[in-house]
C-alpha cells in the first residue's frame, strides 16, 4: 500500500475512534439531561463511527507496526446543544476537507480498498451532519428530537431512521446487517 494512503486510513481510524468515543460520552450527557431520543441518536452514530474506525483498520491489515496516529478530534463535555454543534463541526469537516482529500489522494494511488472505506465513510457523515443540525434545533427549543428507530449498516455505516432498507443503499447488503437504535 502507497504510504500516503495508509497514513490518511490510520489519521482517519484515529479520528473515527475519537468520535465514536466522543458520542458515547455526549450521549450519556444527552440523557443526563432528558434528551433520551438524541442521546440515541448519539449512541447510534457513535456505532457508525466504529463501523467506520473499523473498516478503515482492516484496510490497514498488511501494513504492520507502530505509528504515531494524527488526527482531528474535537474535546470537551458542555451542555448537549454544544455538544451537538462539535458533533456538527467535525462532520462537517470530514465531508468538506478530510474524506475529499484522502478519496483524491486513494484514487490517485488507485488504492481501491482506501478509496471503498474513506467512500463509505463521507456517505454516511453527510446523513450524520444532517441528523445532529436537526437535533440541534430541537433541543435549541427546549425540545428533544423527535426521531424513530435509527439504523445502522454493520457494514458500512450508512444511517437510516424508520425501517432498515431491502438493500443497504451505499455497499449494497442485505437488511440483515443493519442494527436498529429503536425507542
Amino acid at each position: 500500500m502507497n504510504e500516503m494512503t495508509a497514513s490518511n486510513l490510520r489519521s482517519a481510524f484515529g479520528g473515527e475512534s475519537q468520535a465514536h468515543m466522543r458520542y458515547k460520552v455526549w450521549g450519556a450527557r444527552a440523557e443526563e439531561e432528558g434528551f433520551p431520543n438524541v442521546a440515541r441518536l448519539f449512541r447510534a452514530i457513535s456505532f457508525a463511527e466504529e463501523v467506520h474506525a473499523s473498516n478503515h483498520f482492516r484496510e490497514l491489515a498488511q501494513v504492520p507496526g507502530d505509528f504515531l496516529v494524527p488526527a482531528m478530534a474535537g474535546f470537551g463535555l458542555s451542555e448537549t446543544s454544544e455538544n451537538l454543534q462539535g458533533a456538527i463541526d467535525g462532520e462537517n469537516f470530514e465531508i468538506n476537507q478530510m474524506y475529499p482529500a484522502y478519496i483524491a489522494v486513494a484514487k490517485d494511488q488507485k488504492e481501491s480498498g482506501g478509496m471503498r472505506s474513506f467512500h463509505y465513510a463521507i456517505e454516511a457523515e453527510r446523513i450524520h451532519s444532517a441528523l445532529f443540525t436537526e437535533a440541534k434545533q430541537a433541543v435549541d427549543a427546549g425540545e428533544d428530537m423527535d426521531i424513530e428507530t435509527v439504523q445502522i449498516c454493520d457494514v458500512c455505516g450508512h444511517t437510516r431512521i424508520g425501517e432498515a432498507p431491502e438493500r443497504c443503499p451505499v455497499c449494497g447488503k442485505p437488511r440483515e446487517v443493519f442494527h436498529a437504535f429503536a425507542p
